[in-house]
């Protein structure tokens, strides 16, 4: 089998696996420590996450989307399948600038699919596809490698696209995030939910919280890299 000096002793590609995973590692503790930090700041307004969502959605003119309650922490998202806006237990009922800034963010989301925000629209046609392809990758990968011929070749290089829709939703929804966020700032200003001397804090909660995202692209990147090394040279090779 090519390459057995990878698969059966030091990988040195696999440097690059680790590096994506301390990035996200960081990412992740970056946006845990700066909610919690905000989460202590109460809103002037006196508004919960669940309140302000309800007034962003009813002024932008979106009443068909109901906002529901869901267990974990950070756990909030939008679903455009069912148009529920789901806020976690840390969110929902707190009254904190970092829990508004939360639920306007996801209302960013529901604003952009009622306005067909075309990077949107975009992310939800890749999901089934970079899911599949999540799923395929590897095992294609796999079953090529005990394949010499063509074959073998065509398999790897299929694993290596499949895996290559994964990143490509990575990528989409970078600009998903930073629209929505953009969004929930200007709206939470417009409304008066909160005050121009507490925006600066939402802000700063939004901002790590992108920043996890910028984090999994860089490490779905960084592992198409590896793969690329990995198995680039095996078309040379047969």
């Amino acid at each position: 089998m090519p390459y057995s000096y990878y698969y059966w002793g030091f990988d040195p590609t696999y440097i690059l696996v680790l590096i994506g995973a301390v990035i996200c590692l960081v990412a992740s503790a970056r946006v845990k420590s700066t909610y919690n930090k905000y989460a202590s700041y109460r809103s002037m307004s006196g508004m919960t996450g669940a309140q302000a969502a309800e007034r962003i959605l009813h002024s932008a003119g979106i009443y068909d989307v109901s906002v529901q309650h869901v267990s974990g922490n950070l756990t909030d998202h939008y679903n455009p399948s069912n148009k529920t806006l789901n806020l976690s237990d840390s969110v929902y009922g707190s009254t904190s600038v970092a829990a508004v800034g939360v639920a306007a963010h996801e209302c960013g989301h529901a604003i952009q699919h009622q306005q067909g925000y075309v990077p949107l629209a975009l992310r939800s046609a890749i999901v089934p596809v970079a899911n599949l392809g999540s799923t395929l990758a590897w095992p294609l990968i796999l079953i090529g490698l005990f394949f010499t011929s063509n074959t073998g070749t065509f398999l790897i290089d299929l694993g290596i696209l499949c895996f290559s829709f994964a990143v490509l939703f990575q990528l989409v929804t970078l600009p998903v995030e930073f629209n929505a966020s953009h969004r929930a700032l200007r709206i939470l200003g417009e409304q008066g939910i909160l005050s121009d001397s507490e925006l600066p804090y939402t802000r700063k909660v939004l901002k790590a919280a992108a920043l996890t995202y910028v984090a999994s692209a860089a490490a779905s990147i960084l592992q198409l890299l590896r793969l690329v090394l990995l198995f680039g040279g095996r078309r040379r090779d047969d």
